[in-house]
C-alpha cells in the first residue's frame, strides 16, 4: 500500500448502533458488483438450510449492505405490537436530547444523518438527509466529552459535510475520542498523523496509535501497520 491507501475509518456512530454511512473515501467497506442486463441471467437458488426467524439466510448475508438487511428483516419479521415505532424511538431520543444526554443527541445525530429523522428546507421541501442538524447535534454530546460523538463530528469536519471542511478540527476530535478508547478515532488519528493532515506528520505516532487500534481489535489498523512494513 502506499500512503494514500492507509485505511481511516468511516462509519458514523452512535453510542448504541452503528450506520454504514460513509463520509470519507475509505477502504474497508464492503464493495457491491453493480448490475446491469448482462449480469448473470441464472437466477440466485438459496441452499437448503436452517434459518431461524431472526436471521437471515447466509447467501444473502453475504451480499447485502446493513441498510439492505434492516429492511428485508423488518419485512420477514415485522415488529412486535410492544416494540416502539419509529416516531416513537425519535421522540423519545429528541426528549432525552433536549434534556442533554449525550448518548441520546448522538443517536438524534445519526438519525437526521440517515435520513430516519425528517427535516424539510426553508420551501418545505423533504430532505433525504440532515447533516447540518446531524454535525449540531454531534457537537453538543461532543462538548460532553462523549467518544462517539467526537468521532462522527471529527468525519464531517475531515470530510466538509454538515461543517465547513477542517482538517486541524477532525485531528483534534479524534484526538478526544482516541484519547477514550475510540479504535475507530485511534486508526484515523495514526492516519492524519501519517498523511500529515490537521498536524505535522509523525511516522512514530501513526504507528503508535495504529498499534493501539490493532490491540484492540481494529482490523483497518492492522492493515495499516501490515501496509507501513
Amino acid at each position: 500500500m502506499t500512503e494514500r491507501e492507509l485505511r481511516p475509518k468511516g462509519m458514523i456512530r452512535s453510542g448504541v448502533w452503528m450506520v454504514a454511512a460513509v463520509l470519507l473515501a475509505m477502504a474497508g467497506c464492503a464493495e457491491k458488483t453493480p448490475v446491469d442486463g448482462t449480469a448473470a441471467e441464472t437466477s440466485v437458488r438459496l441452499d437448503d438450510e436452517f434459518t431461524s426467524e431472526k436471521e437471515i439466510p447466509s447467501i444473502l448475508e453475504e451480499t447485502l449492505t446493513a441498510e439492505e438487511k434492516s429492511d428485508l428483516l423488518s419485512k420477514i419479521m415485522p415488529p412486535s405490537p410492544d416494540e416502539a415505532t419509529p416516531e416513537e424511538k425519535f421522540l423519545k431520543l429528541r426528549r432525552d436530547a433536549d434534556a442533554g444526554d449525550p448518548e441520546a443527541q448522538t443517536g438524534l445525530g445519526v438519525m437526521y444523518y440517515t435520513g430516519e429523522a425528517i427535516s424539510k428546507d426553508s420551501s418545505g421541501r423533504i430532505l433525504s438527509n440532515d447533516p447540518e442538524t446531524a454535525a449540531a447535534w454531534f457537537h453538543r454530546a461532543a462538548e460532553q466529552g462523549y467518544a462517539a460523538a467526537q468521532f462522527n463530528l471529527g468525519l464531517m469536519y475531515a470530510n466538509g459535510e454538515g461543517v465547513p471542511k477542517d482538517s486541524v478540527k477532525a485531528a483534534d476530535l479524534f484526538r478526544q475520542a482516541a484519547e477514550q478508547g475510540n479504535v475507530d478515532a485511534q486508526n484515523n488519528l495514526g492516519v492524519m498523523y501519517y498523511a500529515g493532515e490537521g498536524m505535522p506528520r509523525d511516522v512514530a505516532k501513526a504507528v503508535e496509535w495504529f498499534e493501539k487500534a490493532a490491540a484492540n481489535g481494529n482490523a483497518d489498523a492492522q492493515a495499516n501497520l501490515d501496509a507501513m512494513k
